[in-house]
């Protein structure tokens, strides 16, 4: 009768599920969001939560503020603030491996302080790998210093990451206390000091003359694309100077086709102190003194000594670095026409290309072979590739609006399209705005971050589909599904059987033991499911615990939080870890052989700091 009651009670059905889903997170068969699904539905079947209670994270405000500040990153994203970090980076290294090292971490702990880590290390892996390339340095010595300083930038801020938000969400639950917005920065400023030091130092354990190197052919690149179709060659620029004939007529207007067999392919003009480029419905737009036109010379013959001077137009080459200058704007692609399509046997001009797409073909590729000639009159066969250009949004769009051509590969540039970029500042403003709200407390996190999202929507920085699209979906499940544990642990007593078992351990070793104590459990359950719903199952005990000792649970919180972000000794531990995995060659044993001593360095400071700041 004992047995039956000992293995029927609530308690062990809710530790046999954590085991469960531990197990599952651990075989990573399950996407993470699905078990965290299941688990709800199991809590549901087994009527140990209520109903409301298995699905109360979907009304916590806390998962709504996560979902907003992806929304804030992707901003900073698609205005080109995060990228303009990077490209500093670039520009101030020097090529000095160590003034790189030292401004990465800075940079990736900052920029990770307002938005997602993950963001953060996506964006600057390409630039690391091409500094890398620059440098002749093995990626070994420079992509661990990025993981870790996306996990340090989670230390940063309160809304750095999602589980100091957890932590603090239950500290306002069960005490009605909370961190303020900078709490968690003077540990995080000092474990970023602490971890540039060491990684100048464990870079070199890194080192190595073998580089795995990817069997598969890596994105061309704008510079591939400019080469392997001679643009240099036939696409030439011209400056419309004074008194040119060109000066007040349209595009249309000039007959350059027909006369010249020359293909206007966008302009450049200046507004508002920088360049744009205009790709699109360039029939009706009137040229204008100082213009800058991208012209397609089909005519071989022509003598552009002549032309130029009849025309008042200054001639320049076109080159590699003219479209990295314009890449966040302005791309490249490869299209070919699909089989059976209407586009089979027609031009570009019987095609209306360029007013129906926005784009113009300037390169066309038939059987290996670059063809010559007026390319907008070429009719169009089976198998040919269409290089085109234009903005990138549109060039994103185009699958969506023709059933006639397909994208063969995007050049790797896209990753850096930025199509809000004349709205940096006005991103810059709403993040501030939103800092500053949360930092006074005039409302609560959640409405600042809300009203971030609608400055940015207002100033054009977002809109509605890119919003939503840059919710992490499965991050936001994972916490809803994972906080039914939290509250089934304290209903069934998993917590206070935890908490009993701890203090009985290391409750009379001192104050600074029992921090060590919630470090390392915390940490160590982080080395099998995610820092996330590590934080909702250790926020409750470490709280709980400092409860029963009669101490504040602030110092006890901000120690389990510290903690979750300390997810340096795996490459499954954090999704930074992984994605640095493959481009730097990485093996398990190099996260553990550097990731072990720092966690234990992280440990050091976070013990020392905690009590200081956050008094028991």
């Amino acid at each position: 009768m004992n047995e039956q009651l000992w293995y029927q009670s609530p308690l062990f059905v809710v530790l046999a599920l954590l085991i469960g889903a531990i197990i599952l997170f651990v075989q990573n068969k399950l996407r993470m969001d699905t078990v965290a699904l299941l688990v709800m539905l199991l809590f549901c079947l087994t009527g140990i939560l209520s109903l409301d209670e298995v699905f109360a994270g979907f009304s916590d405000p806390n998962v709504i503020l996560v979902a907003l500040l992806f929304i804030v990153g992707e901003g900073l994203v698609r205005t080109g603030v995060a990228y303009q970090v990077s490209e500093w980076l670039m520009k101030v290294s020097n090529n000095s491996e160590t003034k790189v090292l030292v401004l990465l971490m800075l940079a990736v702990a900052g920029l990770g302080s307002f938005m997602s880590s993950t963001g953060v290390v996506a964006i600057f892996i390409p630039v690391v790998l091409a500094i890398c390339q620059q440098m002749k340095i093995s990626p070994k010595r420079l992509m661990m210093p990025l993981s870790v300083a996306g996990l340090i930038s989670g230390m940063m801020t309160l809304i750095a990451t999602a589980p100091n938000l957890v932590v603090n969400a239950e500290l306002v639950r069960i005490d009605n206390l909370r961190f303020s917005f900078f709490s968690f920065t003077p540990i995080g400023l000092a474990v970023l000091v602490v971890g540039i030091l060491y990684m100048l130092i464990a870079r070199r354990w890194l080192d190595s003359s073998e580089h795995n190197i990817s069997e598969v052919k890596p994105r061309d690149s704008i510079t591939d694309l400019i080469e392997e179709y001679q643009l240099h060659q036939r696409v030439k620029r011209f400056v419309v100077k004074t008194g040119s004939q060109f000066i007040g007529r349209s595009v249309e207007d000039l007959h350059l086709r027909s006369n010249y067999k020359l293909n206007i392919l966008a302009i450049e003009r200046w507004k508002r102190f920088r360049p744009v480029f205009i790709a699109a419905s360039l029939g009706k737009i009137e040229i204008k003194e100082k213009d800058i036109l991208l012209i397609d010379i089909a005519n071989p013959q022509l003598d552009l000594d002549s032309f130029c001077h009849l025309y008042h137009l200054e001639p320049t080459e076109i080159r590699n670095t003219h479209f990295n200058e314009q890449l966040k704007s302005v791309g490249m692609v490869e299209i070919t026409p699909v089989p059976d399509s209407d586009a089979i046997g027609q031009s570009a001009a019987q095609l209306r290309f360029r007013s129906h797409y926005g784009l113009n073909v300037i390169g066309i590729k038939r059987d290996g072979e670059l063809l010559q000639g007026l390319l907008v009159e070429e009719p169009y066969k089976l198998g040919d590739q269409l290089l085109v250009i234009g903005d990138w949004k549109l060039i994103r769009k185009l699958p969506d609006r023709t059933k006639d051509f397909f994208v063969l590969e995007y050049p790797k540039e896209i990753d850096k399209a930025v199509p809000a970029r004349s709205q940096a500042m006005h991103a810059i403003f709403s993040v501030v705005a939103m800092v500053i709200l949360m930092v006074t407390g005039v409302v609560p996190n959640v409405i600042a971050a809300l009203i971030a999202c609608l400055l940015l929507g207002k100033f054009r920085c977002i809109d509605a589909k890119s919003a939503y699209d840059s919710i992490h979906w499965p991050i936001i499940i994972l916490i809803v599904g994972m906080m039914p544990f939290s509250i089934a642990l304290q209903k069934t007593g998993g917590v206070d059987l935890v908490v009993d078992f701890m203090i009985n351990t290391v409750g009379n070793m001192g104050k600074h033991w029992i921090l060590i104590s919630l470090f390392t459990l915390s940490a160590v359950v982080g080395l099998f499911i995610s820092n996330t719903a590590t934080a909702i199952l250790m926020a409750p005990i470490a709280i709980n615990m400092a409860h029963q000792l009669n101490l504040s649970p602030v110092p006890f919180a901000m120690t389990v939080a510290i903690a979750t972000s300390a997810a340096f000794m795996t490459p499954v531990s954090c999704p930074v870890n992984t994605m640095v995995l493959g481009p730097a060659g990485y093996k398990f044993s190099d996260f553990v052989k550097i990731g072990v001593p720092f966690t234990i360095l992280v440990m050091l400071v976070t013990i020392f700091l905690v009590p200081v700041l956050f008094p028991f």
